[in-house]
């Protein structure tokens, strides 16, 4: 998830992410300020600058998570970067601005209207009359034509991953003159802005040869202000260059290099001085705002003399510097004096001789981050929790509103984003975030958070605190999920990144980090390490687990309550248990470096879950199987991932929500909704909200819908994800994007003298 811009909505919503950046897409209409809607909680972060302030020519290092399998937008195996290309190279009729509403291209519409709505809905696009592909050929009918028989789902052997909105369509026909297009559709399509983005030549579409295999590598015919050149799998990159034929404005850069980069190694890749742009985890945030700090006693960086030796107050060993001769000498001289032998003296010039080259390897990285700053936003795109609703405890609508009453979502925002300087506000709708038109906050249909409640909806579904809990004869005891004793490498799950632990079990010092009584080793008195920095990782609570013994006989020594004094605030609850088996949901969570702040929230999801009786069961597996084989296969009680957020939520957000419905060979269709949650009013809600024209009426109905699914507690949104991207400083209209969509042809770097204060206007288009 992310990992990544604002991309093509034929791939916004094939896969959930996680990490990866996002695909988001314009959306309905504007808001006023009194609408529920509101505005963007952050705005983009992209060092904006006049076109009149960026040099001409240059090379952009881009970094990504991969190269793409396809250039084709529409195939299930289109990622992010396919997006990304795509944007670059190709038409898109609509924009997305800051608040993430469509606005029309000018670049290649004059107009897009609907001309009739009786008997049947009709669209008229009046095209720009200098808008032709590369080839030199006018963008046209045609072009529309071949784009919808490709994707309408009537000729099976085009390989799409989705035709929602084509599928609507009855014809296309040339208009009034070449440059107009008229779409008549069989049934009314209020997300109809949503088609035709990318538009991809005739040629690639026109037939299921050339759709299915012509466009995986390359894309010969293209129009946008940049063309691709190559696609590159050994040295793992894709290589933009500027369209000759581009009839705006002119790009500003040479070439787009966009490199595929693991995300653990970005900071590498930035030292070297081998990216110019990449986004970044909170980690390398922090180095990189650091290298650009000035250095002091605070930073805990040793501040040395123009002659070698400490300066005051740097902390630094008072020992001499290289006058008088070399430092060694100087060293051995030193210690002898002072009553060491020469041997120690030996030691101490080995010791002093490492920490120097460490220090200067750590200055050399200093300056070479110091280059580059950290933009940062908020992407289009958040987090929730999903509760698997197929089977176990689970299935039961009460345990599930329970889960999510005992929830602080202000608290779990707070520790992604607070230490980020990004605003941390939970989010309260399914289907769109704050600022697009159809954001709403309808968690009221939930209930806010209150562990009273939760535990009383627990007890109305037979869960009770503190019953008995029998063990079978395969030594099951807890309802949930099932787990294997091994995890997937054939390793006994130990708690560690690919094991299991229990939340609220007494256990052994493992490789999970934690002491039995559910601390960090070494931690301080307040759960941290000392000195731990809590920018979204690894960010303690301080609320600590249980460890499930009682220590009133051989234990700790210290003062026990007397019989019926009432638990401190905060503490856990009795277990709850039903029919002999206590309730552990498995909580499942990805292992890769990029996923800490999902594993940082998971933590404190369970100290709220235990505060309610709820006990879980955290198992850590790889990045790579994490979707498919757990969250999609329905292997698993909770999950946290990630959805963009869509412009167009009645045609995108519908298979997220839909009711599975059984399939011809028995098994249940879920669509893309994982936690198996739906409700026929939901859907009906969705189709009428996709079958009107009124855009007020559409909103009001996406916002029942979501308070419906808010009711239902499939899933529990929580926080928007943060957006942080590492730019050289002298990049202008590149970084953070927030929701607006990327102007390719105004990115570069600035004239020499250019400040950044003095190009701080918006781009000029």
């Amino acid at each position: 998830m992310s990992h990544v811009g604002v991309g093509p909505r034929a791939v916004m919503r094939s896969v959930a992410f996680l990490t990866a950046g996002v695909l988001a897409v314009p959306a309905l209409a504007g808001c006023s300020s009194e609408d529920p809607s509101g505005k963007p909680l952050a705005a983009q972060d992209v060092a904006a600058a006049a076109r009149a302030r960026v040099a001409d020519g240059g090379t952009l290092r881009w970094a990504v998570d991969s190269v793409p399998d396809t250039l084709n937008a529409f195939q299930s195996d289109a990622d992010a970067t396919t997006a990304r290309v795509a944007q670059a190279v190709l038409p898109s009729l609509y924009r997305m601005d800051e608040r993430g509403r469509p606005v029309r291209n000018p670049d290649y519409l004059e107009s897009a209207k609907v001309v009739e709505t009786e008997p049947k809905q009709v669209v008229v696009y009046k095209l720009n009359q200098q808008a032709v592909w590369s080839d030199g050929r006018e963008i046209g009918a045609a072009d529309f034509a071949a784009q919808w028989r490709a994707l309408s789902g009537k000729d099976t052997a085009y390989w799409t991953a989705r035709n929602a909105g084509y599928d609507r369509i009855e014809k296309i026909e040339r208009g009034a003159n070449d440059l107009e297009v008229k779409v008549t559709f069989d049934r009314p399509y209020a997300d109809w802005k949503s088609l035709f983005t990318p538009l991809y030549p005739k040629e690639v579409t026109g037939t299921p040869d050339a759709f299915n295999d012509g466009a995986r590598r390359g894309i010969e015919v293209t129009a946008g202000p940049f063309t691709v050149k190559k696609v590159d799998t050994k040295a793992d990159e894709v290589v933009l260059t500027g369209n000759p034929r581009w009839w705006g404005e002119p790009a500003k850069l040479d070439k787009i290099v966009l490199r595929a980069v693991p995300r653990d190694e970005r900071v590498s890749e930035l030292v070297a001085g081998e990216l110019d742009l990449a986004e970044i985890d909170p980690d390398t945030a922090e180095q990189v705002a650091r290298a650009a700090a000035p250095r002091d006693a605070g930073t805990g960086t040793p501040l040395m003399g123009p002659d070698g030796t400490p300066a005051p107050g740097s902390g630094a060993s008072a020992l001499p510097g290289p006058q008088g001769g070399s430092a060694a000498r100087a060293l051995r001289s030193w210690a002898i004096a002072n009553g060491s032998d020469e041997e120690a003296a030996e030691e101490e010039i080995l010791a002093r001789e490492k920490r120097r080259k460490a220090e200067a390897k750590a200055e050399r990285r200093r300056k070479a981050l110091s280059g580059f700053e950290v933009r940062k936003s908020l992407e289009p795109a958040y987090t929730q929790l999903a509760l698997n609703g197929a089977e176990g405890p689970l299935a039961d609508e009460r345990v599930r509103r329970a889960v999510a009453r005992a929830l602080d979502r202000e608290k779990l925002a707070e520790a992604v984003l607070k230490p980020l300087g990004l605003p941390a506000e939970p989010v309260g709708s399914h289907l769109a975030l704050s600022g697009q038109p159809a954001y709403a906050d309808g968690s009221g249909a939930l209930g806010e958070q209150d562990a009273k409640e939760a535990r009383a909806l627990l007890a109305d579904a037979g869960w009770v605190p503190g019953g008995p809990v029998k063990k079978s004869e395969d030594g099951e005891k807890a309802a949930g999920a099932e787990k294997s004793e091994d995890d997937e490498d054939g390793k006994k799950s130990d708690g560690g990144d690919e094991g299991t632990y229990i939340v609220g079990e007494d256990g052994k010092d493992g490789e999970d980090g934690k002491d039995t009584d559910g601390k960090n080793k070494d931690d301080g008195e307040d759960g941290r390490e000392e000195g731990e920095d809590t920018g979204g990782t690894d960010q303690e609570s301080g609320e600590k687990h249980s460890s499930g013994k009682n220590t009133a006989q051989g234990g700790a020594p210290g003062a026990y309550a007397p019989k019926g004094t009432a638990a401190p605030a905060g503490a856990a609850a009795a277990p709850v248990a039903k029919d002999g088996k206590a309730l552990t949901l498995r909580f499942v969570l990805p292992s890769g470096p990029g996923s800490q702040a999902l594993r940082t929230v998971a933590d404190r999801i369970s100290d709220m879950l235990e505060k309610i009786g709820i006990g879980t069961e955290i198992t850590k597996v790889p990045d790579e199987s994490y979707f498919k084989d757990h969250v999609a296969s329905g292997e698993y009680d909770l999950a946290l991932y990630s959805w963009p957020a869509s412009a167009f939520p009645a045609t995108d957000a519908r298979p997220i929500y839909a009711k599975p419905v059984p399939a011809a060979d028995g098994s249940l269709n879920v669509a893309q909704n994982y936690t198996r949650v739906g409700t026929d009013q939901v859907d009906q809600l969705f189709d009428q909200a996709m079958g009107t024209l009124d855009e007020g009426k559409a909103r009001d109905l996406l916002r029942k819908a979501d308070s419906r699914i808010w009711a239902a507690a499939g899933s529990v949104p929580l926080y928007q994800r943060p957006q942080l991207v590492a730019a050289r400083e002298n990049l202008a209209n590149a970084g953070a994007f927030g929701f607006e969509t990327p102007v390719y042809e105004d990115m570069g770097f600035l004239k020499k003298g250019a400040r950044g204060a003095e190009a701080s206007a918006s781009p000029a288009r």
